[in-house]
């Protein structure tokens, strides 16, 4: 594996989780009550389940079995369809808010600048609403040009391009931004379905964020955190 000039970055899983007391209060609508400290573990069970041979994209399918694995993980048991119904419901009107993904992961800031640190280019594509270089800018995790925030080279946001992952598309105009040809690029996300299967139609290397273990066996790389990238940038 061929060092790599750019390293682009999702944000969802990666920089960005669901602000957690919103979501407790999704479930207290539906009369459950969860901690808010099983819910980071709950998006990533989630997210393994856009697995990389899923085929073509069926969000209404998909997205259920993200919401499944999600309840199931905050604890809410598989023995009554109708209060796991309801939950359905009320996560489903909240994640439908973009600004939903606002918690910033513990250390993702740090682990940024780990990974600028090894003289690597970094980018961002994120399927979003249009608005998340503004939120990334004004919590200070990051913004193209000097700023509070790591300095970047792009953020590509779907909702303001109009083409989202896994088309390779959005992946090209990150490249073409940064002048970066997609052998010599990696990108971090956290869905194989659309991160791992968008990634390699474009031409990058994909590695999965997967810090609670839940793909195992799977025939592309995982980390558990930036740090990790930048480990694996300073060794290649």
């Amino acid at each position: 594996m061929p060092a790599p000039k750019a390293v682009l970055l999702d944000v969802g899983g990666i920089f960005h989780l669901p602000d957690p007391d919103r979501i407790v209060r999704a479930f207290a609508r539906a009369e459950v009550t969860v901690s808010p400290q099983v819910l980071d573990r709950a998006h990533y069970a989630g997210a393994a389940q856009f697995a990389v041979d899923m085929g073509e994209i069926d969000w209404r399918t998909d997205w259920r079995r993200y919401l499944d694995a999600y309840i199931t993980t905050s604890g809410v048991p598989d023995d009554d369809p109708s209060i796991r119904e309801e939950v359905h419901t009320h996560l489903d009107n909240e994640f439908a808010v973009g600004d939903l993904w606002s918690r910033v992961i513990p250390g993702s800031v740090d682990g940024l600048r780990a990974l600028t640190g090894t003289g690597v280019r970094v980018g961002v594509i994120s399927n979003a609403d249009g608005t998340v270089a503004q939120r990334l800018a004004e919590q200070e995790v990051l913004q193209v040009g000097p700023g509070l925030g790591v300095e970047v080279e792009c953020v590509i946001d779907s909702g303001a391009v109009g083409v989202s992952k896994p088309d390779p598309r959005i992946f090209e105009l990150a490249l073409d931004a940064m002048g970066v040809d997609a052998a010599d690029a990696w990108y971090v996300g956290d869905m194989p379905g659309i991160d791992v299967v968008g990634a390699r139609s474009a031409g990058l290397w994909p590695i999965v964020m997967d810090p609670f273990g839940f793909q195992p066996g799977v025939d592309y790389a995982r980390v558990t955190s930036l740090f990790d990238v930048a480990a694996m940038v300073s060794s290649s």
